[in-house]
């Protein structure tokens, strides 16, 4: 209705009268601008008639945000400019010109009111406001180049820690930090010499590190290991580690019993089998070493540790049961049946191989009973704790420890028949059976090692409880984008979007604070200024006690599910 207006600040109460219809042609177009005062603008106007064609203006009233009745319109030097009026509100009335007056009386008047209100101004955050950035003695040394008796003399700020072990840390603001260096080094110039001086010394230590693991490894040697011994040695006396270093020295005896029944006799299937048996000891061996890197500490370049090496090494033990023990086996099938050979006396080879079904089978049943263990530990199945590869090494030794028992068998059987008939093609048949055994197991440890390594969520009742366990505190309203996977070893990454209730934590903060002194310091406040740093003053600690609480809810959920390592709670 009024498109003048759209393009004036509006910072006060208005009321425009307009009587009935009548012509403003004897209006002319004024604007007149007031006080301005503590941020707010304020204004009066008339209308001309080339923006209301219909609309007779006769009245604008006047009203002040401050209450003081003195203010309001200024007065103007020209003669048609209105006379301040009386009025307890302090009201400018702007009286109608002469032809306007004939027309009082013939309609009723309409009224619009127009409410605006008055906001703060938006400020405008430069370079400069990162300057009250904190910034930790750590950092301060490293990118400014300063020494910790150069922040002895410097404002400590204790903040809450992000980390689990400290509940505080000490912080400086970062413009002190920046002062500091340039009094230390003199110019923005020295300061960059320095920092590019020490990164050449990094780079150099970087490059000379591998010789000096060298020559500590040489000192090691000549002198004697003093280091207390690490705790790796303890993982293959227990659970899958004592199950694997069982394996690998079975079937390293198996291989070689095998290969001298193999030399013997010149049997395929028995060659088949010692195939087996060596790829069996490589993969196992390879597994230990998989074990022995996944108890590793976290470093600065792997933050989550090493708990998937277990997954990597059983991968690559598929592959090489795939590539070592059933390309083998199908190779010397096949060239067995394309130029097959009499085969010589078979009693050594029964007895190696029958030596071999109780060692293989007594190694299967060592696996079998670690993981019936491990699966009631965790509530699972036998079934799906080996379908999900929950424990890769166990796995891969059950595995490869029952196509051993089965390949056995089958050899033995094809072993038989080539004694009973004289036909060495069934001999050869048995090799390809084996091979296609192994190829089968190899492709099952490759899908499910492929599938942890990718990132795989823990079971949906585990997920459930976890949500219910933050949904049910009163901090929360809401839980969102829920994710909990699994990091192997039974370690499980939690994250989530939780939609806190902001009046809880509100509370939380003043049940710690003087409501006394806080009442003394709204009563206080009179001006939008103060206002402003009222609020800002607690409105950054109600931050730290909405930070408080992430932490509090992350502490309490790793104390009641131990399995999970780390938590990420992002604020919605």
């Amino acid at each position: 209705m009024f498109p003048s207006l759209a393009h004036r600040p509006w910072h006060a109460f208005c009321r425009v009268s307009l009587p009935h219809r009548s012509s403003l042609y004897h209006w002319s177009p004024r604007v007149h601008r007031g006080w301005q005062g503590g941020g707010i603008h304020t204004s009066w106007f008339s209308l001309p008639d080339s923006r209301l064609a219909c609309l007779g203006l006769t009245q604008v009233q006047y009203y002040s945000t401050s209450g003081d009745s003195k203010d309001g319109p200024p007065k103007s030097e020209s003669a048609d400019a209105p006379p301040a009026g009386k009025g307890a509100s302090g009201a400018a009335k702007v009286t109608p010109t002469s032809s306007d007056k004939a027309s009082q009386g013939l309609s009723k008047v309409e009224s619009i009111q127009v409410k605006v209100r008055a906001v703060l101004k938006k400020r405008e955050y430069g370079a400069k406001y990162t300057q009250n950035n904190f910034i930790t003695a750590v950092r301060a040394m490293n990118e400014f180049c300063l020494k910790p008796s150069d922040l002895e003399q410097l404002r400590k700020i204790r903040r809450r820690s992000p980390h689990d072990d400290t509940e505080a840390f000490t912080v400086f603001l970062r413009s002190d930090v920046e002062a500091k260096a340039l009094d230390v080094w003199g110019s923005h110039e020295a300061l960059a010499r320095e920092r590019n001086l020490r990164k050449e010394v990094e780079r150099e230590y970087q490059e000379n590190i591998f010789r000096n693991q060298q020559l500590l490894k040489e000192y090691k040697d000549f002198w004697g290991n003093t280091k207390p011994r690490s705790g790796k040695r303890g993982t293959f006396l227990q659970g899958p580690g004592k199950v694997v270093m069982v394996a690998i020295c079975i079937n390293g005896l198996n291989f070689f019993f095998k290969l001298l029944a193999w030399v013997y006799t010149g049997s395929a299937s028995m060659f088949s089998e010692a195939i087996h048996s060596l790829a069996d000891t490589c993969n196992q061996a390879l597994l230990a070493l998989g074990i022995s890197q996944s108890v590793r500490n976290p470093d600065a370049i792997h933050p989550y540790g090493f708990y998937n090496m277990r997954y990597i090494a059983s991968l690559i033990s598929g592959v090489g049961i795939f590539m070592m023990g059933a390309g083998l086996s199908w190779y010397h099938g096949i060239m067995g049946l394309l130029h097959p050979e009499p085969i010589q006396s078979l009693l050594w080879a029964y007895c190696i191989l029958a030596g071999s079904l109780v060692s293989e089978g007594a190694t299967l049943l060592v696996a079998i009973n670690e993981i019936k263990k491990s699966a009631q530990q965790h509530g699972m199945s036998f079934y799906e704790y080996v379908m999900q590869s929950r424990d890769p090494s166990t796995n891969v030794v059950l595995l490869e420890d029952a196509a051993a028992v089965l390949g056995v068998t089958l050899a033995a059987g094809c072993m038989g028949l080539t004694s009973l008939t004289g036909n060495p093609y069934y001999d050869s048949l048995g090799s390809l059976g084996v091979g296609t055994l192994l190829g089968a197991v190899s492709a099952f440890l490759i899908y499910t090692n492929t599938e942890a390594l990718l990132g795989r969520s823990i079971q949906a009742e585990h997920v459930q409880k976890l949500t219910e366990f933050l949904e049910n505190d009163p901090a929360v309203r809401a839980i969102h984008d829920v994710k909990a996977t699994d990091m192997g070893l039974s370690k499980v990454r939690f994250k989530a979007e939780v939609d806190f209730d902001g009046r809880v934590v509100t509370r939380s903060y003043l049940e710690k604070q003087d409501i006394d002194q806080i009442l003394n310091e709204i009563q206080q406040v009179k001006t939008p200024e103060e206002l402003e740093n009222f609020m800002l003053k607690h409105g950054e600690n109600i931050i730290d006690t909405l930070g408080a609480e992430v932490d509090r809810l992350e502490k309490e959920l790793k104390q009641r599910n131990p399995e999970v390592r780390h938590v990420d709670l992002e604020i919605l």
